[in-house]
């Protein structure tokens, strides 16, 4: 494939975010949207180019004469020599996930820019201040994430990681007068950049041991015995596990290098993808606008980690496969932070919580699913990679279509709390409709998207771990329950009152109809597509529709209905029910209310321990002793100084006199002691 068309899906954005950045406060508002909204529009029909054409060409280029997909390096020019063969480059990867994302990037992007022309404006047509701002930030959201995931080697993956998390820092910081969301702001980028601290560590300890920074070179045949991409088995796995036995035989703490490195790499996901405990920027992030929470919960930051571990899956293969612990980490980690997320969803009442509690909970479904995949000798099978991809893609049309339906309803109704809502399912028939489509996808109710992915998923989970599949049972049950919870509480429950001196609520103009439309007629189609004939964790196709276990389909289909049943019984319309089942658990509903105390066990370790037990008495050192030592060198210095500054008066007769009396004591020291010798 020729460069110029990945450049121009790289630089369109970078261009908007300059042209809108520098230029936008000279035009109206409604061109800095339309001008945003056409830069992304064209981005997303290059996407769409290159990833039909990787996919669908035939070109043997990307497929091998055995139908293995293969990478592809459309360009990847050096940048930083290091030494010996380390050298950073910059360039553009074309493989099945990088395709993949390019799609779910883009047309998530786009309908956010679509949607915002209409969301950033009032009843009355007033624009939000710094509407041009906003599209520039957004453009430069989408540049930073499209670089993350065609970066060729680890360390540009990293150069745009960061850069997304700035960016995510504008956006989520976007109303700047608020002190909320100033706060919101500076914990996402905080609690990130912790964690890219563990990201960097293990980018170093990998390349130091492995001399290499690309993925080509890190999961493939320049690592001895990786005679071709991503197909590992017994024996070429030890190709890289040599490397790190060789140069690192002793490990540390009883782990090796290599797994040390894997688990540095994924707390850097950890704290991309808001797993626990890095999960508590995510839900404050929603005090951005909900276009802002759409962009990054659906399709972009959030999903950087699963993308990451799944970028070097391989390593992580060949670590377990001699022994390694990496793996196991990421699937209980993530297990943990599913059921913890889940649980925390049913009792929340601002309905964007919800949708980002919903978020980290899927999120660690995908984590599970890579966690548990696992490779026969021969390098077949990798169903858990393929469902976590998979479910990656559905995710992303399903819950962006209910955060923008979320952003629908509060432009409507002026709040993000749900008790300000109710029975809106006759005011609001298409968001209605919509919002409907992406709680049954979600919830997995065939045929909807989620319905697949997920099944797949919980059919990779049974064939590894029957514990880790009933774990994930139950989290896929209380998706469906809060999430129904959720829709019956704004569209049901009990008549909406229309207060005197309001509008009545009603559906938004058709900028903001039009995507959720299209990503609500996506999310029910979606679960049709081949993926695993399209994207694998080799390149080999996987019919995963011949290996589809409907034993598993039916028992996560039975409770997920059974699930959306309890929910319809107690919130469909108005009873005392919720009432009874809060008070007969007030204290397991108070800690999931509170979110199980985690914001202030970190507020309580940070200011309590870490600044008053730890920073104040070093801050006390530091001003009383440091700087008393120094203040008090610094007068005794002045005091003598200004005692014996008559030496240097410039009085010649001074000079004389002193000069004499010098000669004379120097005179009686020499005669005293000449006498005692």
């Amino acid at each position: 494939m020729e460069a110029t068309i990945p450049v121009l899906i790289l630089a369109i954005p970078l261009f908007m975010f300059l042209f809108l950045g520098i230029l936008g406060k000279f035009m109206s508002h409604k061109w800095a949207g339309i001008l945003g909204t056409a830069g992304m529009g064209v981005t997303l029909c290059l996407a769409y180019f290159t990833a039909f054409t990787y996919f669908f060409s035939g070109n043997p280029d990307f497929i091998a004469a055995d139908g293995q997909r293969l990478q592809n390096l459309v360009f990847n020019l050096d940048w930083l020599h290091l030494y010996g063969n380390l050298t950073i480059k910059l360039g553009f990867l074309l493989d099945p996930i990088s395709a993949m994302m390019l799609v779910v990037i883009t047309t998530i992007s786009f309908m956010v820019h679509l949607y915002s022309n209409g969301y950033m404006r009032d009843h009355h047509g007033v624009w939000e201040t710094g509407f041009q701002r906003f599209y520039a930030f957004l453009s430069l959201f989408s540049f930073s994430m499209l670089g993350l995931v065609v970066a060729t080697n680890i360390f540009q993956m990293y150069i745009f990681w960061e850069l997304v998390g700035a960016s995510s820092y504008l956006l989520i910081g976007f109303y700047y007068t608020r002190p909320s969301a100033v706060s919101a702001s500076k914990k996402a980028f905080i609690v990130t950049r912790f964690a890219d601290l563990g990201f960097l560590i293990g980018i170093l300890v990998l390349s130091y041991y492995t001399g290499f920074f690309d993925f080509t070179e890190l999961t493939s045949a320049a690592v001895p015995g990786m005679e071709n991409v991503y197909s590992v088995s017994e024996g070429t796995a030890q190709g890289i596990f040599n490397v790190f036995q060789t140069k690192a035989a002793a490990g540390f703490m009883g782990c090796s290098v290599m797994t040390w490195a894997l688990v540095l790499i994924f707390i850097g996901g950890m704290g991309k993808s808001a797993m626990m405990p890095l999960h508590i920027w995510l839900p404050d992030a929603m005090e951005g606008p909900t276009p802002v929470s759409a962009l990054i919960h659906a399709a972009t930051m959030v999903v950087a980690g699963v993308y990451l571990v799944a970028r070097l899956f391989p390593l992580f293969i060949v670590n377990e496969m001699h022994g390694g612990a990496a793996l196991e980490i990421v699937t209980w980690v993530g297990a943990i932070t599913a059921l913890y997320a889940a649980i925390v969803a049913c009792t929340q009442i601002d309905i964007k919580r919800v949708l980002a509690f919903s978020t980290i909970s899927q999120i660690a479904f995908m984590m599970v699913s890579l966690g548990v995949c696992t490779i026969d000798e021969a390098g077949h099978h990798g169903l858990g990679y393929m469902a976590s991809m998979f479910h990656l893609f559905t995710h992303a049309m399903f819950k962006a279509l209910l955060f923008l339906g979320a952003g629908a309803l509060i432009h409507a109704i002026g709040s993000n709390d749900y008790t300000a809502m109710h029975g809106l399912r006759k005011y609001m028939p298409v968001t209605h409709i919509t919002f409907l489509i992406g709680c049954l996808a979600i919830a997995g109710i065939i045929p909807f998207s989620g319905f697949f992915s997920k099944d797949e998923i919980l059919s990779s989970c049974l064939g590894n771990s029957t514990v880790v599949y009933i774990w994930m049972s139950l989290v896929a049950g209380l998706t469906a329950f809060y999430m129904f919870r959720l829709y019956y509480l704004i569209f049901w429950w009990k008549e909406h009152k229309v207060h005197e001196g309001h509008h009545a609520p009603h559906d938004q103009p058709w900028t903001m109809t039009l995507p959720l439309v299209i990503l609500a007629a996506v999310s029910v189609v979606a679960g049709f597509i081949p993926f695993g004939n399209l994207v694998s964790w080799n390149g080999e196709p996987y019919d995963f529709m011949a290996h589809f276990d409907w034993s598993v389909a039916t028992v996560s289909l039975i409770i997920a209905i059974a699930a959306i049943a309890l929910a319809t019984k107690m919130y469909m319309k108005e009873n005392p029910l919720p009432a009874k089942m809060k008070n007969a658990m007030p204290a397991l509903w108070r800690w999931a209310h509170h979110r199980f105390y985690w914001d202030e066990l970190y507020y309580f370790i940070t200011h309590k321990i870490i600044f008053n037990g730890i920073c104040r008495p070093i801050a006390w050192f530091d001003r009383h002793i440091i700087d008393g030592t120094m203040d008090a060198c610094a007068t005794v210095t002045q005091k003598v100084s200004y005692a014996i500054r008559g030496l240097q008066s410039g009085n010649l007769q001074m000079y004389v006199w002193v000069y004499l009396f010098g000669a004379m004591l120097l005179g009686i020291i020499t005669a005293i002691v000449l006498i005692l010798v």
